[in-house]
């Protein structure tokens, strides 16, 4: 490995470069290398490292190469310090908190003081293991040190645990019925819910209808030998998988004769790659879901006890509290919760199966209580995948805005904890907005409820516009906003649903 990335090294753009990790797939003869670099490289950089990659990697086995841009900032590198106090030094990391963590920019990196209290024993290597964990975290240089501090002991108050509480939702199954074997070796009793297929196993089950199903060719690569493989969709009606199958040349013939609406059951395994999960199927036979299969609503993960990434703010509006002009609030909108929310994504795929699912890049959110909008949710997320000139050009948001933000691992528990008890409300929330916010949650767990309220259809009902686009609905109402930046498209969906309900004076039924 050390040959390797010295290599990498010679490449100008990857001078400062870091192995992240090397994986082996035996089964798949295929192994996935992974670099992170803080600076941009070009195509034929992209090239040469992957020339230099397959030198490493056995003839017989595919080469992938994987590069990843990480650019850290100060906050960035400082909750990474006190993440490796917490881990390494439990003791000294009880003594220690963020405001005595100082991070300051270099030319090459950043250098560090962590404050520690005057008469606190510190052991050595303290500052060289952090400073061994930025290394592989981030790119570039770090120095830094340990210096005593004035704070006494007895001046340090101790906060009540903060951890949010990790709770697994157990998979939910059904029994499958009508087994016939095609080639299996056992005959499997339960099949795991398609959607709930989100987690790393050697053993799993799933049952359902082909979609569809297609024959396809490659050529082996340690022989060159021409191979069969099928791409194969999946429904359960919860939701469709879409996987790879290699049959073997006893059963090929009655794979072959397998077609789109047959039910079948497939026993194989899960694995995460690229933060998706991956199905291949060992075995493939005849199967069907119970008769009249009813999905099982899943459970939901509880809301988390703290906010551990994105905190709301409290928002205040004068023209809210003018009791002289402000005609008085219908009881339905001064009895209910609502969050009124809208989104950036880097596309318009809201469908996993419609291939590969955009990611959100901004939420904002307002919550509307007492009939007033009185507290703000907002945050960049990151993608974790490049934006298109389109989508940049189209939002204002720009690389470097999403780049150090959190990703929607971390947003979409503190998304789901602000919008508990409420209703939710958008601007074509049922057609775009809450098929991202349903997909993400509930890949973490978290299963919101489908009590919608969109402005769209609630405009048409009561307005006679030439259409009812937000920006011509703000219009009617005399509001004025920065159109596709979603903190301002929530804040003026939020407006225009009072309005709205003060016309109809009453909620209308939730979609």
């Amino acid at each position: 490995m050390t040959e390797f990335i010295q290599k990498i090294h010679l490449i100008p753009s990857f001078g400062s470069a870091v192995l992240s990790g090397v994986s082996l797939e035996r089964e798949e003869h295929k192994v996935q290398v992974s670099l992170i670099t803080d600076t941009a490289y070009t195509e034929d950089d992209e090239k040469r490292a992957q020339s230099i990659a397959r030198q490493f990697v056995p003839e017989e086995f595919e080469c992938r190469l994987t590069i990843s841009k990480l650019t850290p900032d100060e906050g960035m590198v400082a909750r990474r310090i006190m993440q490796v106090l917490d881990q390494s030094n439990k003791a000294l990391s009880c003594l220690v908190t963020q405001d005595d963590v100082c991070v300051r920019k270099t030319e090459g990196g950043f250098d560090f003081t962590v404050s520690v209290i005057a008469n606190t024993v510190v052991s050595e290597g303290v500052a060289e293991r952090i400073i061994a964990e930025l290394k592989r975290s981030f790119c570039g240089e770090f120095t830094g040190r340990c210096v005593k501090s004035e704070k006494k002991i007895e001046s340090i108050e101790v906060e009540e645990e903060r951890e949010n509480i990790e709770y697994v939702i157990p998979v939910r199954t059904f029994k499958v019925r009508d087994f016939v074997r095609i080639e299996g070796d056992g005959v499997p009793q339960d099949a795991v819910y398609l959607s709930d297929v989100n987690f790393e196993s050697e053993n799993v089950v799933v049952c359902g209808t082909i979609e569809a199903i297609e024959e396809r060719k490659y050529n082996r690569k340690k022989d060159n030998q021409e191979k069969t493989y099928f791409s194969i969709t999946l429904s359960d009606t919860t939701a469709m998988l879409r996987f790879t199958y290699f049959p073997r040349m006893s059963t090929i013939e009655k794979i072959r004769k397998l077609q789109q609406g047959d039910s079948v059951v497939c026993s194989g395994k899960t694995e995460i790659f690229n933060g998706a999960v991956r199905f291949t199927a060992k075995y493939i036979d005849y199967g069907n879901p119970p008769e009249g299969f009813v999905p099982v609503k899943r459970a939901s993960k509880p809301a988390p006890k703290y906010y551990s990434s994105v905190f709301p703010q409290s928002y205040s509006d004068f023209s809210q509290t003018d009791i002289f002009t402000r005609p008085e609030l219908p009881e339905c909108l001064k009895n209910n919760t609502f969050v009124v929310f809208d989104l950036e994504t880097t596309g318009l795929n809201s469908s996993p199966s419609a291939g590969n699912m955009d990611r959100i890049i901004e939420i904002g959110a307002y919550k509307i209580s007492g009939g007033e909008i009185n507290e703000s949710f907002s945050t960049f997320v990151n993608p974790q995948r490049k934006l298109s000139e389109e989508i940049i050009k189209l939002t204002g948001i720009t690389p470097e805005m999403v780049e150090g933000a959190p990703t929607f691992e971390q947003v979409m528990p503190d998304f789901f904890k602000f919008c508990q008890g409420a209703y939710l409300v958008g601007h074509n929330i049922a057609g775009f907005d809450f098929k991202f916010v349903d997909y993400y949650c509930a890949q973490l767990g978290y299963q919101l409820e489908r009590k919608l309220y969109d402005t769209i259809p609630l405009s048409q009902e009561l307005l006679f516009l030439s259409n009812y686009k937000l920006n011509t609905v703000a219009d009617h109402f005399g509001i004025t906003f920065n159109h596709h930046r979603a903190v301002d498209d929530a804040l003026v969906t939020a407006k225009i649903f009072i309005e709205l309900i003060k016309l109809k004076k009453s909620l209308p039924k939730y979609m």
